[in-house]
């Protein structure tokens, strides 16, 4: 019994032994790992540089360094952007951190060519190496990580061909090799999984693959590419048919015949056809119209004295009171009636309102009717919410101080009319006459961005995030833009947050574009002056580089939430640029962003590009602003990596795909 006992005992002390010994070794290999991880970070470091590598080289673990996430006591995160890296990634740096799942280091200056033992990178899902001067071909290593996930390689100098071993990476989401200098064709690829690709603005050239015909067109722009999406390639143009005297080719013996129900298809189907162009022909002669604009006669009202008594105007309109079911333009219903004139007048009287296109769902005297409230007294005039008898809403501009002739003033409003962009609030109908100049628009129902970003500061405030925000700027340079392209001496004139007005979506609408060259000098220019550019002398004569230190202003009113000099009744605002300038030449510091703004850390990079640009845009000499549609770029182009960070953000969700 004593001899079994002591055997036990011996037993539990060898167990307790080994576990023991285990631990200690488990403890001392993990140690080791992190410690080799550690290395390989410094190494890197000592590599490349860069202004936020401000790690704690006295901490033992890297764990809790900037950039850098672990798990088990590995680093399996490395995220550097914008952090100033530059140089050649050297081999056994990055590759030695074998329990790497994602890698960023994006917006760097790094070069050369990609490190050969990448392949040690077994686990990498995600590899962000985005905005850098890589150069080279893809080393072949890369197509060993069969979990690899997403892979952007863009905006980068890398050439050679596309190789085909990217079919090695069955599970690729997204590979983007944009702005590079591959050449060749591109290669088939059969990658199920694929949801992102992108190739444009590189050297290739042939057909595209059939496995890759559903990308967008988008994705091979840039190249010398053919093949769906884009046109079809020479050559592969469906031959027509040749006429063989009724005899099908390739079928000799039989004879091509018509069948007697198929001849009279034919039969009434041109006579539908004919009907229907006659039809169509009656149409466009009663709809004829001179140039783009059309004019609907309305009758002239028949006492003035009885129908201005019964729509007397509110005297407070023009002050910014609501005009609670009075006509909109009740004070010009009574200047035109009582004198007899009206816009165009034809020898019996009549008035003509001018529609701008082929609808037309009310006319003059449903305006003058329709029930409406002040939104607001511009530069050039006040502004009305006219809401019809038949529930149509429409927004009425009734112009002050126009000073140019009738002649100029119609031609100067039919290039208004004809513009016609997504991007802007369109002209739908004016009406002119000695004493009221009308213009009526469509009603955007979110009202200004003026308002949204300085009405309401209470606790029911919708907070405007980075997204909606970076999507009304591009908005407003796309419908810039559009202007500036209709000639080189057509602009806006007027670019203010209060001139950008918003769809129920958020979607921007540039609003008073071309009125700046009907009206006279401004009675109180300092509702623009925190926008107008320092050269400008005449607001009726605005130059292209103006619009865009106005549109630079309008940029940084977004990031900061801040009003510019005099932009707000009753509130002085700041000057903007200067402000910004000084808070910038000391250091890159989050007190330049709106508050709101600061909770989006992971597009901060994007935040300070957005900045950089709309300080470009205000750039004191016009020759150092850039134009129009470089801003559309460069913001097009930030808004793309604002989402591919989300995206990589959200990465480690889908690792275990």
């Amino acid at each position: 019994m004593l001899g079994f006992s002591r055997s036990f005992m011996m037993l539990r002390l060898s167990m307790l032994l080994f576990f023991v010994l285990s631990y200690s070794l488990f403890s001392v290999t993990t140690s080791s790992d992190l410690n080799s991880d550690r290395n390989a970070l410094l190494a890197l470091r000592a590599a490349v540089g860069g202004r936020t590598f401000f790690w704690n080289t006295s901490n033992a673990t890297p764990c809790n360094w900037a950039g850098v996430s672990c798990e088990n006591n590995r680093v399996t995160v490395l995220r550097l952007p914008a952090s100033s890296l530059s140089g050649e990634l050297p081999s056994n740096t990055i590759s030695n951190l074998t329990r790497l799942r994602t890698i960023s280091l994006r917006f760097n200056r790094l070069s050369g060519p990609l490190p050969s033992d990448l392949s040690q990178l077994v686990e990498l899902r995600n590899l962000y190496l985005q905005d850098n001067h890589f150069t080279g071909s893809i080393p072949s290593s890369l197509f060993s990580l069969h979990l690899m996930v997403r892979l952007d390689l863009s905006n980068n100098n890398f050439s050679g061909e596309i190789p085909s071993g990217f079919n090695n990476l069955t599970r690729l989401r997204s590979l983007l090799l944009e702005n590079n200098q591959f050449s060749g064709s591109v290669p088939e690829l059969k990658l199920p999984k694929l949801e992102q690709f992108n190739v444009s603005a590189n050297n290739l050239n042939g057909s595209i693959p059939k496995s890759l015909e559903g990308m967008p067109v988008d994705a091979f722009a840039g190249n010398s590419l053919c093949g769906k999406p884009l046109h079809v390639c020479p050559g592969d143009a469906t031959q027509p048919a040749i006429a063989t005297d009724g005899i099908a080719i390739g079928n000799a013996h039989k004879k091509k015949k018509l069948s007697g129900g198929a001849i009279a298809g034919i039969v009434v189907g041109s006579v539908v056809g004919f009907l229907l162009l006659l039809l169509i022909l009656f149409v466009l002669c009663r709809k004829r119209t001179g140039n783009n604009a059309r004019s609907v006669d309305v009758a002239t009202y028949k006492h003035p004295e009885t129908e201005v008594a019964v729509e007397k105007p509110n005297a407070d309109a023009e002050n910014g009171g609501v005009n609670d079911g009075y006509s909109v333009a009740a004070a010009a219903a009574a200047a035109m009636t009582a004198t007899g004139r009206g816009g165009e007048s034809g020898g019996n009287g009549i008035k003509k309102l001018i529609f701008f296109g082929s609808d037309r769902l009310f006319n003059l005297e449903d305006l003058l009717r329709a029930s409406a409230e002040v939104l607001g007294k511009g530069t050039f005039g006040t502004a009305y919410k006219a809401v019809l008898e038949m529930g149509t809403v429409v927004a009425v501009k009734r112009l002050k101080d126009v000073t140019i002739s009738e002649m100029e003033f119609r031609e100067k409003i039919d290039r208004v009319g004809e513009m016609d962009h997504e991007n802007l609030v369109p002209l739908r109908a004016y009406y002119y006459s000695r004493e009221e100049k009308l213009l009526v628009y469509d009603y955007m129902p979110m009202g200004s961005l003026s308002a949204l970003l300085h009405g309401n500061k209470g606790a029911g405030r919708t907070p405007l995030n980075w997204e909606v925000r970076s999507g009304i700027a591009l908005g407003t340079a796309r419908g810039v833009e559009y202007l500036h392209s209709r000639g080189s001496s057509i602009s806006h004139g007027n670019i203010k947050s209060s001139n950008v007005l918003l769809t129920k979506s958020y979607d921007a609408r540039v609003s008073d574009f071309g009125l700046a060259q009907l009206v006279g000098p401004p009675t109180s220019p300092t509702r623009v002056a925190g926008y107008r550019a320092p050269e400008v002398t005449d607001p009726r004569r605005v130059s292209q580089k103006a619009d865009v230190y106005s549109f630079g202003v309008l940029l940084l009113e977004l990031l900061t939430g801040k009003a510019p000099t005099h932009a707000l009744l009753n509130e002085e605002g700041v000057d903007l640029p200067r402000w910004v300038q000084s808070i910038v030449r000391e250091q890159w510091t989050s007190e330049v962003f709106d508050l709101e703004l600061l909770r989006y850390q992971s597009v901060e990079e994007e935040m300070v590009q957005l900045l950089q640009l709309a300080i470009d845009c205000a750039a004191q000499y016009p020759d150092h602003r850039p134009s129009m549609s470089e801003v559309c770029e460069r913001i097009q182009e930030l808004r793309r990596s604002s989402l591919r960070v989300t995206q990589e953000q959200s990465d480690p969700v889908n690792e275990s795909d």
